[in-house]
């Protein structure tokens, strides 16, 4: 489990044949073979640690549903260790496990701010609600406007400058996971023990907000 809260930027050493070796320093710390770090907020599992960097086994559904296929050494990746049980719970539950991905339509300047519209599938934008919470490549984002097919975040400075979302641009592919809770939520409301398949979603941002959410 994760908050969204990038501990650091690390630098692709190697990609292929199964595998990722990213150079890092933070989450290095107190990390052992077997832990879990988010890398562009997938879940990988260490297999190896180094003084510098570490290794972690991609399996090819994880290629092909998020974004790390793209990845080249020498390429930047926000890194998050797994949640220590006593540690502060700054963004929301994150859990590592992608919804899928978006592209970047738009970039602009806001203010102190920066403005990211993202669109995305039906798969995704079922989930996102006005004001809830999204992860964008494992970064905890609050979404400011969610329309049929892509929805906005605004980016403080900070954020910024400790992750590599300022690195993006138009046309840019980033992970996206849903709310683990509304993902929850639907299931609930879709579930029918007498059934043996789902029925089709009924969630929408209306009957979110008529429920009180």
């Amino acid at each position: 489990m994760f908050t969204g809260i990038i501990e650091e930027v690390g630098k692709v050493l190697r990609i292929g044949s199964g595998k990722i070796s990213v150079q890092a320093k933070r989450v290095l710390e107190g990390s052992r073979v077997g832990d879990s770090i988010a890398v562009n907020g997938v879940c990988l599992t260490v297999t190896n640690i180094n003084a510098g960097d570490f290794t972690a086994d991609v399996m090819p559904e994880t290629l092909s549903r998020s974004s790390l296929g793209k990845l080249s050494p020498g390429g930047f990746v926000n890194l998050e260790r797994a949640m220590a049980a006593d540690g502060r719970f700054g963004g929301h539950i994150v859990s590592g496990h992608i919804d899928g991905t978006g592209t970047i339509e738009t970039v602009t300047k806001d203010g102190n701010a920066v403005r990211y519209r993202i669109f995305a599938g039906t798969e995704i934008m079922r989930g996102i609600v006005e004001k809830g919470s999204v992860a964008i490549d494992g970064i905890s984002l609050t979404v400011t406007k969610a329309a049929k097919d892509w929805f906005e975040v605004s980016v403080i400075p900070h954020t910024l400058g400790e992750t590599i979302l300022d690195t993006k641009r138009q046309g840019s592919i980033v992970n996206l996971e849903n709310d683990i809770i509304g993902k929850y939520v639907e299931r609930l409301l879709l579930f029918d023990p007498k059934d043996e398949v789902p029925k089709k979603t009924a969630l929408t941002k209306e009957f979110l907000l008529q429920a009180g959410f």
